[in-house]
């Protein structure tokens, strides 16, 4: 089925706008669509190349024509829902989440590159939280998960100065650490991003909840007293607070947050899975529960037109899409004010995302020769650089 299609990029924030871009398209779902999207939060992010903060020497974005879609997908560590406004103290016993403190670091961040050609791969590329990166406007070099909330802190402390309400004053503040963080992404990857989507704890716990689950793998138990990640190993299907601990954890992992980042890419394929084997649109339950959750933690960039974007999506199936991660080098990289971080270099991050971008064509069956065995050399030298090997869509892999 076409729209089902569409559910094979399914990520940890892509399930939200995906999902409300398949509604749009369903027999059926217009009013639903309708329903959802004008009660989503937005916010302003996207703002032009020469508006962006940017970081020393960055070059230009890498652009595709006709236009290829870049989605940068965030899961804030945030005790508060898609307003700012703290949760509940039950809803955060419930999610074991800690007091609601107000921080927001962004713990998951994936990049989405949907290509304009329907017949080409589209991926997903995992940027470790830790990654030791040039942070976008003027803040030195720092762990990445941290360009959002320095930039609002930054932001919120000159509107403070100029005597702004406190509405006013978180609003525009997290505005500015969503643009900054989008900034430093670009100059990272060298990508352009044109699509955000950012969900919080709650809303990742309420969106399992609502699909019935997602299957995952473990090659061996777990038992993590820093997340409540306390599961045996094999194949099991986790929703709600059990999902969150799982894609969480990255205590008693060998690789730390690198592992996290290969647990959270299970999971997804996992979660697409799910999308193609269950149904899920067609359960009008599960689609009222998707939708309420949607709209209550979601956030997307203003006036992202979602059923241009279902449109592009109804070419894909579950083979043509992998995830990735970016290149990195020693995990317990010493820094001068932020502890141990993920080392990480720009120029690998670039050439290992151009080599996505335009990926070797193996020679015609039959052909004795390879018109782009440089190309192929470059790509394979590119591939040992990473830190794992990406995970297809259409499989649920067993992880540590």
């Amino acid at each position: 089925m076409r729209t089902m299609k569409i559910l094979s990029i399914i990520t940890k924030g892509l399930v939200a706008t995906v999902s409300l871009a398949v509604l749009a398209v369903t027999a059926g779902g217009w009013w639903t669509y309708r329903t959802a999207t004008d009660n989503l939060a937005t916010d302003d992010v996207i703002v032009p190349d020469a508006q962006q903060p940017s970081a020393n020497g960055s070059p230009l974005p890498l652009r595709r024509e006709p236009r290829d879609t870049t989605i940068l997908l965030v899961g804030l560590d945030s005790r508060t829902d898609d307003q700012g406004r703290p949760l509940p103290k039950d809803q955060l016993a419930q999610l074991q989440a800690g007091n609601a403190t107000g921080e927001q670091n962004t713990d998951t961040m994936i990049v989405i590159h949907v290509p304009a050609d329907p017949t080409k791969k589209a991926w997903g590329m995992s940027l470790p939280r830790d990654s030791y990166v040039d942070i976008a406007g003027g803040f030195g070099r720092h762990k990445l998960n941290s360009a959002y909330a320095r930039a609002k802190v930054s932001a919120a402390n000159k509107l403070r100065g100029q005597g702004k309400d406190a509405a006013t004053v978180n609003r525009e503040a997290t505005t500015e650490g969503r643009r900054n963080l989008i900034a430093t992404v670009n100059n990272l990857t060298g990508l352009r991003v044109d699509h955000y989507a950012e969900i919080n704890l709650l809303g990742f716990s309420e969106i399992t909840n609502s699909v019935g689950g997602v299957p995952v793998c473990l090659n061996a138990p777990v038992h993590d007293l820093y997340s409540g990640a306390d599961f045996p190993a094999g194949q099991q299907t986790l929703q709600g607070v059990d999902a969150l601990k799982f894609v969480r954890q990255r205590h008693g992992l060998t690789n730390g947050d690198l592992d996290r980042v290969r647990r959270q890419q299970a999971f997804l394929a996992g979660l697409a899975n799910r999308m193609f084997s269950a149904g899920t649109l067609t359960d009008p339950t599960r689609i009222t529960g998707l939708v309420n959750a949607l709209t209550k933690t979601v956030v997307l960039d203003k006036g992202w037109d979602l059923l241009s974007f279902a449109q592009q999506l109804g070419g894909l199936s579950a083979g043509n899409i992998q995830f990735e991660t970016i290149p990195t080098g020693r995990i317990n990289l010493s820094t001068p004010s932020d502890g141990s971080a993920v080392e990480v270099n720009p120029d690998q991050v670039r050439q290992f995302v151009q080599g996505l971008l335009d990926p070797p064509v193996p020679p015609a069956r039959g052909s004795r020769e390879t018109p782009n065995a440089k190309k192929i050399e470059t790509q394979e030298k590119v591939q040992k650089i990473a830190s794992v090997e990406p995970i297809n869509a259409g499989a649920i892999p067993c992880v540590d």
